[in-house]
Formats: structure tokens, sequence, C-alpha cells
């Protein structure tokens, strides 16, 4: 099983997403279209091979936006899938499944992108002691996000930030003037 995510740090880079998207004015184009007494009937399903990241993101989109949309998890995140693997099947107001799912396929595809890519790496080194270790080169407000899904692809993660262990660089070097032996 992997370590989820903190529920706080999930539902505020959702809630920031979601606002994002939906500016002051909301979704004008579903509820322009769309009854505000209809039905959604949804399934997220697998478009390639890969490794699932992100589930809790997807969710935490689906709950903000619209509390009474029912998911059911087909899949966690970690697990490897095929094309056409179901991974949520969604329930409820069309307006609100409708308004919520780009936001929760975003985070699902990029996370379960570096999911699939690392698990790639991860099995180009089975067999040997080497081990993939992701930088902290992540994408401005979804670090915790994108180690988390090296962590669902079978990668390790090294420091998560500037605060938690030492590493000196080329570029370290060349500004104290070298190093003295």
């Amino acid at each position: 099983m992997i370590a989820r995510l903190s529920p706080l740090i999930v539902e505020d880079a959702v809630a920031r997403a979601l606002k994002e998207d939906f500016g002051d004015a909301g979704d004008i184009t579903t509820n322009a279209t769309i009854p505000a007494d209809a039905i959604a009937k949804a399934v997220i399903a697998a478009r390639k091979p890969g490794y699932i990241a992100g589930i809790d993101a997807a969710l935490a989109a689906f709950r903000l936006v619209e509390p009474t949309i029912a998911i059911d998890m087909e899949k966690d995140d970690g697990a490897r899938v095929q094309k056409g693997d179901v991974i949520l099947s969604i329930n409820g107001p069309a307006r609100g499944v409708l308004s919520a799912e780009r936001v929760a396929l975003n985070f699902l595809g990029h996370l379960s992108g570096i999911a699939t890519a690392t698990a790639a790496l991860v099995e180009a080194v089975a067999g040997t002691n080497a081990k993939i270790v992701c930088t902290r080169k992540t994408t401005p407000g979804l670090r915790a996000f994108e180690k988390h899904a090296v962590r669902c692809g079978g990668g390790h993660n090294h420091r998560f930030g500037l605060y938690d262990a030492v590493m000196i660089k080329d570029n370290h070097i060349a500004a104290a003037g070298g190093i003295a032996k």
C-alpha cells in the first residue's frame, strides 16, 4: 500500500485548480445547457496501459464540486491498468460531474503519466542494485503530488526541498570559489 497524501494538501490544491477553472462565473457552458435535475453516469477508464496516480485528487474534485456524487473506486493509486480498465465509476448530478471532470482528469492524467514513466525506469533497472529516485525539480505547487506519483510507479523520493538534506552541486562549488582540500 502506498502512503496517501495528506487530505488537507489534496483538498487545497484541488480547490485552487477548481477556482482557476471556474473563475468568478462557474461552469457557464454546463449551467446553460444541462438541466439542474439531470443525472449522469460516467466512468473514467484507462486510455492505455500504465500505472495509476492521482485518485485522491480526482475524488476531491468531484466531492468539492458536488458532494452528492457517488463514486466507486475500481483502482487505487499504484495499480497497473490496461487500456479500457475502469478506474472510477461516477453517478450523480450531471452539472457537478461535468464541471469537475476536467480538473479530476488533469490530475489523474498528469500524475499517472509520471507513475507510468517511473515504472518503466524501475523495470529497466530490475535485477540490479539501482534505485530510481526523483529530484525536487517538480511543477510549482504540485511537488507532493508528483513525488507521490513517483512512489506509485515504484520509485523512491529524494529530498523534498532545500530544507531536508544537504546536496552540494557544481553551482555551489563555483559560487564558493572552489573546494579546499
